[in-house]
Parts: structure tokens; sequence; C-alpha cells
């Protein structure tokens, strides 16, 4: 299908382009900007007047929960949540049932990915079996596979030999290695930040260190086996400081951050919001301005959802029992234009951290709207206001604290490879 995308602002961070202009999509690649290309025959416009056009959203952790438990949610539904939130690509952790340390299971998600017909998924795959941290997982098979990075999610290696063998042989084949810092020890018991307000409440608390204890140790072996690394889902200022000077000596480290963790502090937790109940925990408002103050930095390259659906029943136990995690999918633009709203960053730096960057720290083609590649696109309403309801949300799981909450900027189309693939009207 050729597609006419007229009259919308155009923003590409990737070719630096901020314009009025229009886009001309064919054979699901972008065929020119500005004019169209000769003899190109239209079969569809698509208005963007008074929108914004840019890349699709690259979203570097968000769960799927395929294969594993249905009721939390599956490829088809996820990629339907993705799609009506501007996001075409989107990478999956290894916490599946069965956990992807095989390539058939690499290949599972993908295929399923494939019949979703929605969006790209690139899993992580294991960093070690089963994710136990005692044995290698085949990290080149599943590279061949399809993974895209590996992982031990929030299951740190415990054992630092184990962990600096598992670097070692990633760094032989320049595999990604994406750190996502607990301390289980640390961390154990606990259900939010180690600090007043979880005093007060009369909760178990993780305390800072749980992260950065385990930062520290992964940079270490990070410059002992040159591996390249990224740190998923900052929660501490502190480790923000510890990655600044990481990469001041010119170690290949880069980061992201939740946005949840760049809007909410403990301080929410006040009411027993299970919704609130989150892993990495929301920190303190020092920590939340060091996270901030980190992404306009550039410690901080990117932004992602942390998007982990969960059935109603998994939220309503008392605060402590309830599994941790919120929804995302859907409202991480609309979230993320808060930081605009509040002159933090401009609209292109924005977008810049949603596409581009990610692109560039996984080694993907994609985020990028140069003539001949992939037309993967959002369309947005900077100014539309909406609001998530339980009723129009896709995603299988409900449990966000944004939900009935009125949110800006809204998402009106979203194109996969040349195709329309969501639509609000």
């Amino acid at each position: 299908m050729n597609i006419h995308i007229k009259g919308g602002r155009l923003i590409d961070p990737a070719n630096q382009i901020d314009s009025l202009t229009d886009l001309f999509i064919s054979n699901g690649r972008i065929a020119s900007v500005g004019s169209a290309p000769d003899n190109f025959i239209v079969d569809q416009v698509i208005d963007a007047s008074n929108k914004i056009v840019c890349p699709g959203l690259i979203d570097m952790c968000a769960h799927a929960r395929e294969p594993g438990p249905a009721q939390k949610g599956s490829i088809r539904t996820e990629s339907m949540a993705a799609v009506a939130g501007g996001i075409t690509t989107m990478v999956t952790p290894p916490t599946t049932s069965p956990i992807v340390d095989s390539p058939a299971v690499a290949k599972l998600i993908k295929d399923r990915c494939i019949e979703a017909g929605k969006i790209t998924i690139h899993p992580m795959g294991a960093l070690t079996k089963a994710l136990e941290g005692e044995q290698l997982a085949p990290m080149h098979a599943l590279a061949s596979s399809g993974c895209i990075a590996f992982t031990n999610s929030r299951q740190a290696v415990a054992n630092s030999l184990v962990l600096t063998r598992c670097l070692e042989y990633a760094a032989t084949h320049d595999l990604l290695v994406i750190f996502q810092a607990q301390d289980a020890s640390l961390a154990q018991g606990g259900c939010m930040h180690d600090d007043s307000t979880c005093t007060r409440l009369g909760l178990n608390g993780i305390p800072e260190s749980a992260e950065t204890v385990e930062v520290a140790r992964c940079l270490l072996l990070t410059e002992q086996t040159g591996v390249r690394a990224h740190f998923g889902q900052l929660s501490c200022e502190r480790s923000v400081r510890m990655i600044t000077e990481a990469q001041e000596r010119g170690l290949p480290v880069t980061a992201d951050v939740s946005i949840q963790n760049l809007l909410l502090t403990d301080e929410n937790v006040n009411g027993f919001n299970n919704n609130f109940h989150l892993i990495p925990p929301l920190r303190s408002q020092l920590d939340r301005a060091g996270l901030i103050q980190g992404l306009l930095g550039g410690t901080i390259q990117a932004i992602c959802s942390d998007h982990q659906p969960h059935e109603s029943a998994a939220k309503e136990a008392p605060f402590a029992d309830t599994e941790p995690g919120m929804i995302g999918l859907e409202t991480l633009l609309s979230l993320s234009l808060w930081l605009v709203d509040q002159e933090m960053l401009d609209l292109p730096q924005l977008i810049e951290k949603l596409t581009l960057a990610p692109a560039t720290i996984l080694g993907l083609d994609e985020g990028n709207l140069a003539v001949g590649r992939t037309a993967d696109i959002c369309i947005f309403d900077p100014e539309e206001e909406w609001t998530l309801t339980p009723e129009s949300s896709h995603s299988r799981g409900k449990n966000t604290p944004f939900m009935e909450h009125p949110l800006k900027g809204r998402v009106t189309n979203t194109l996969h490879q040349g195709h329309i693939v969501y639509s609000a009207t």
C-alpha cells in the first residue's frame, strides 16, 4: 500500500529533521520525505495536521508474558497495547515460562510475534541456564535465534566467578549484556524503598544498597572483561553517579530508566495502593531528581515502560503480598510528555530517548525515517487529552495507578512495516 502522511510535524532525531512536511510510504518502507516520488500513486492519505509524526517507539523492557501464564497477558494482547501507545518495537525479558535459555523458546516468541502481526519483538536471552546463576546459557545459539541481548533479570548471578565467565563469553562474541541490578540478599523480604514512609507504613524496605552494591560489582567486572553493558531500569541517584564516572573513564556502558521512576516517589505508596508495588521500587525525591538529572545529562540514554501486566487477583492481597509491577505500554508516551510540559526536555530530545537512543544501544536499524528504511511510525496529538479505562485498555493487565487518570498526548495512528496497525478513529 502506498500511504501519504500529510501535513504533520515530522520529528526524526536520527536525521535531524524537525519540520512541517509530508511523508510517503511504499512497499513497507519510507519512499520520500517532502514531495512524492515519481509515479507515486496514493492508496491512502493520513491527515497528520496538528500532529507529530515520528519513528515508532522502541521499548527496551516490556513483559509480554508468553510463553507463560495466559491470565497475565499474551504476545497478541500486549502487542495490541503496544501499538495503541505508538510502540512498534519491544524488547522482552527472558523471565517467561519456560525461560528463554534455549533457541526453541526464542524462536517460539519470534513466531508468535509474526502471527500477531502488530509489532517487532526482540527477546532477551538468559545469561545463565534457568536464570539460576550457575551455568552459562548457550548465548551464541540464542543470539542466532533472535535474542538481542542477555540478562539474568533481577536474579543477580551471586557467584562473581560465574558472572565473570558470562561477561567474558559475551565480550568475545560482542553480545550486549543488560544488568537489572539488585542484590537478592539485601532486597530479601522488601516491598518498597527503605525510608521514613516505609517505616511509617510498617512495611519491609529495600535499601538503595540493594541496587548500588550490584551496580558497583557489575561495573568492576565490565571494566575487567570489556563487555558491552547496559543498566536497565535504574532507581537510585547513587547508581547514576557511579555510571557517570564509569562513562567518563571510557567504559562501554549505557543505561535506561522506567518512566514511573521519573514521575513517582515512595511517598505515593502512602495509601497502600497495590499498583505502586514495583520492583525496582519507587525511591526518594532525591533519587528521582538524580534520575532526571542523569537523563538530562546523558548518563541515562533511554526511557522504557517496564510493562508488567498482572491479573486482578495478583494485586488484591495486602501490599507486601502482591506481585510487583505495573502496565505501561499504552501510557509510556503520554507520561513521558510530562517531561516536555515541565520544560526539562524539548520534544525532539524526548523522541530521541524513546526511539533513536534505544535503537543505538541495541544495534537496531529502527528508530529512523530515512528514505529506504522500514516504515515504523507513530503519529500522535501532543495536546489531546484522554483517559485510560479498564474497558479501553488493550493489555490483559489493568494494574496501573494511572487508570482513569487524565492523560495528555494521544496516539492516533501507528504503522508497522508500512501497515496501519492502529488507528484511534
